[in-house]
């Protein structure tokens, strides 16, 4: 089958590789009918390539139609539709059972010290080839895919897998006050679906922060207040001139690592891919520090008493914290990935109604065949052609 593997800091390809096959009575065999191109791919095309080796298959949205399942999966049969979840997890375990699927102890890769494995996403967690691939042996199909109707097309339930029960969590975390107001950093796939969502949910004021004129134009066509990151020296001063001189009630950083207007953070990030791979991974896993200027700034916009909420990726083991500025405001964090299993029964009446009321259905910008994933990857991170959501269709 075709698949796109990794094979060096910014490059990748689509190689033939071996087809999957069932290896545990728990697992499925998916063809692949749509997979996403997420902004945590980017993570990996760019500071974490020391936890991949190369040919590693990349990808961690996935959906498609089952062919082959194992004997011990009695809720699938070939033929069936679905929607992969990018956690790896049981169903059964201590974490399963308190919907905390990212935290699963039957996949946790204690080697590294992390949580569930994940699709497509480095030694690290766990290095199970991913859904950027014509097919997908899936682990625990007895548990994971969430089954879809026939008749709709892909780009309605496609997300399922990672950006909507994302979005959901980050919005949940952020426990946003009834009619109160939301501050998202970032206007990528996450941050634009965590706006809409906090619309759905009932927040009366949502401010998105970007600097690219498509993804901010996008958000306002959803009754998103934005600030465009480029006409403001200091963000917080703006939020706080729009929410009462406070601060916005709750803040979600759908930024991360890889955040803007941190230039010696980012030139050390360089550095690190820079090293031979063994001294990279270690200098990454023990020494790595983030750039940090989407979390400050999250922290300076966000009200006293009020909650911040982290979607977007962090890696660094030493990052500098202003701890007094955190303690004295008052404020609580909540961070982690998405737990998808978690949300779903929340989310599915959204995408499985007549309407579509968080605009899955034209949320990609660019529907391309796997072929081109070399492409699409350089035109993402370099946020070209007004690439907000990338879908491969294999």
């Amino acid at each position: 089958m075709k698949a796109v593997t990794w094979q060096g800091k910014r490059s990748v390809r689509v190689d033939e590789v071996a087809d999957p096959r069932i290896e545990q009575p728990t697992d499925a065999v998916i063809r692949v009918t749509s997979t996403g191109l997420c902004g945590s791919d980017l993570h990996l095309y760019e500071v974490l390539g020391a936890f991949l080796d190369p040919g590693d298959i990349l990808g961690h949205e996935p959906m498609g139609v089952v062919e082959e399942v194992g004997a011990e999966v009695g809720n699938l049969k070939p033929g069936d539709r679905v929607v992969v979840p990018f956690n790896v997890s049981c169903g059964h375990c201590y974490y399963c059972d308190r919907d905390l699927q990212s935290q699963c102890a039957t996949t946790q890769v204690v080697e590294h010290g992390k949580g569930a494995s994940l699709f497509g996403y480095t030694k690290l967690y766990g290095q199970v080839p991913g859904g950027q691939a014509e097919r997908l042996r899936v682990p625990f199909a007895n548990y994971g895919p969430i089954k879809v109707p026939e008749g709709p097309p892909d780009d309605r339930f496609l997300y399922l897998s990672d950006v909507l029960p994302t979005s959901w969590q980050a919005v949940e975390y952020a426990h946003v006050p009834d009619g109160g107001s939301l501050l998202v950093l970032g206007l990528g796939p996450i941050g634009q679906m965590t706006a809409r969502i906090a619309r759905h949910r009932g927040a009366r004021h949502v401010i998105g922060v970007d600097l690219v004129d498509e993804r901010l134009d996008l958000a306002r066509r959803y009754g998103i207040d934005t600030i465009d990151l480029r006409q403001y020296k200091h963000v917080a001063d703006a939020v706080r001139d729009r929410t009462d001189g406070r601060g916005a009630d709750s803040v979600v950083d759908a930024v991360g690592m890889e955040a803007h207007g941190s230039p010696v953070t980012g030139v050390a990030q360089q550095l690190a891919t820079l090293l031979p791979g063994p001294v990279a991974a270690k200098a990454v896993e023990k020494a790595a520090v983030d750039r940090l200027s989407a979390l400050y700034t999250a922290i300076d916009a966000v009200r006293r008493g009020g909650t911040i909420s982290l979607s977007g990726v962090y890696g660094g083991m030493l990052d500098p914290m202003p701890m007094m500025t955190l303690f004295d405001k008052q404020v609580r964090l909540r961070m982690g990935q998405a737990n998808v299993r978690a949300w779903i029964d929340d989310i599915l009446p959204l995408v499985t109604g007549q309407d579509d009321p968080l605009g899955v259905e034209d949320f990609a910008t660019h529907h391309l065949p796997l072929s081109e994933a070399a492409d699409a990857y350089a035109m993402f991170q370099k946020k070209q052609d007004g690439a907000i959501k990338v879908v491969f269709q294999p």
